[in-house]
């Protein structure tokens, strides 16, 4: 069972999102919080697997509230939601440990697949919009940190082979062809990047390989 909190301050949007999660099998929505700080209480004493977490709300902005979230020991996975698919917000808060975005708007079957990969820890670039936003913002960045560029010297060639492609979206199934590997092999390579690069997901796998100039934005 999925246990999910959702976090927003307009009502109609919790209940929407509640009927659609409640209506399938493994998801159970366990608490509706309406500000940031609701959301944190709520999270420490309930322990969801995923938090549904708006961006805009008050006493706490949903950025924050990923921070202080996604900091804690047995944090959940946070996808942030938002009304606008180039929301200036949305690459920060995927930097501050959001495990993706869906906007509002998604359909149903957009919001349970979210869930349920956020679940995984296998989030992120499903939707082409996201990696326009990340390419976007990583041409803001500059030289890599020194301690970013000596995690990625640790790393064997394969290893950057898989993480470049992870990079640009494609799932371990399709690293698999691109590469003529076992998809079993794939995901050994995931799990040993997650844990040389000190990243909790996919998504800061991405964010990782635009920063340090692994992957150029617009490169193919």
């Amino acid at each position: 069972m999925i246990d999910v909190l959702l976090a927003d301050d307009q009502e109609l949007v919790r209940t929407g999102f509640r009927m659609i999660l409640e209506s399938e099998p493994g998801i159970k929505v366990v608490g509706e919080a309406t500000t940031g700080r609701e959301a944190l209480t709520l999270s420490a004493r309930l322990r969801p697997a995923v938090v549904l977490m708006d961006i805009r709300m008050p006493e706490l902005d949903g950025l924050q509230a990923t921070r202080e979230l996604t900091a804690r020991n047995l944090a959940p996975r946070v996808v942030i939601l938002t009304t606008f698919d180039l929301d200036e917000y949305v690459f920060e808060a995927l930097h501050s440990g959001a495990s993706g975005f869906l906007l509002k708007t998604a359909p149903a079957d957009q919001l349970l697949a979210a869930v349920r990969i956020a679940a995984a820890g296998d989030a992120l670039l499903s939707p082409p919009i996201t990696r326009r936003l990340i390419e976007h913002y990583a041409q803001q960045t500059r030289t890599p940190a020194p301690d970013q560029q000596r995690r990625l010297d640790q790393l064997t060639a394969r290893e950057l082979d898989v993480l470049k492609l992870v990079a640009r979206g494609l799932s371990n199934q399709e690293i698999a062809q691109a590469l003529v590997l076992a998809t079993t092999t794939v995901k050994s390579h995931v799990a040993s990047l997650l844990a040389k690069l000190g990243a909790r997901d996919r998504t800061q796998l991405v964010i990782l390989a635009y920063e340090t100039g692994l992957i150029q934005p617009g490169a193919q």
